[in-house]
């Protein structure tokens, strides 16, 4: 867990927070969105993340880590350690980091608590960014095409002039019939002035 911010711990002391922080994180993943205040989702939001990079993974050892962290007292979080590995985290293996949201919405009407919505991101990653991924992707596979062209600049030249000459005897075949044209249309037109 990342280095606590300065002042109080959330609840009593270093063990009363851990269990809040796995029983946030528990029921964000279980419900994909949770409301709380802005202190505990600013503390939830690297807890929870953490433990989805460790659920993207998917191995066992990152499989029994975020059984550890999410179920401190019993096993009844079983399920949503599933549901993290094999439904949540496959969503976002696209997506590098930035796994959850946090959105504030005011104050609480009892005693006036700053709220925030914290939400999984579950959106794919921006098209954007897909196209950018595309273009690397396309340069990697230029990237090893290239040297075998210039292994063959031979061929290369022989492919270019064997494209050239038809090309060229066909210009030169118009070029004469569009000299004929005009020759044959003024010569009607003169034998008629006779």
């Amino acid at each position: 867990m990342p280095t606590p911010t300065k002042g109080p711990r959330l609840g009593g002391g270093p063990a009363h927070e851990r269990l809040m922080l796995a029983n946030l994180a528990a029921s964000l993943f279980e419900h994909k969105r949770i409301t709380t205040t802005v202190t505990k989702a600013k503390r939830l939001r690297p807890y929870a993340e953490r433990l989805i990079t460790f659920a993207k993974r998917g191995d066992l050892a990152s499989r029994r880590r975020v059984q550890g962290a999410i179920s401190a007292r019993n096993n009844t979080n079983k399920g949503i350690v599933h549901e993290l590995f094999t439904e949540i985290a496959p969503q976002l293996s696209n997506r590098d980091g930035g796994y959850t949201r946090i959105t504030k919405i005011g104050n609480r009407k009892g005693d006036n608590a700053p709220m925030a919505v914290i939400e999984l991101v579950l959106e794919p990653v921006s098209p954007k960014q897909a196209v950018v991924k595309e273009a690397e992707k396309a340069a990697e596979k230029a990237a090893p095409a290239a040297p075998v062209a210039e292994e063959t600049p031979a061929t290369e030249a022989v492919e270019t002039e064997a494209a050239e000459a038809p090309a060229a005897e066909e210009a030169a075949a118009t070029e004469a019939e569009a000299a004929e044209a005009p020759a044959a249309e003024e010569a009607p037109e003169a034998e008629e002035k006779k």
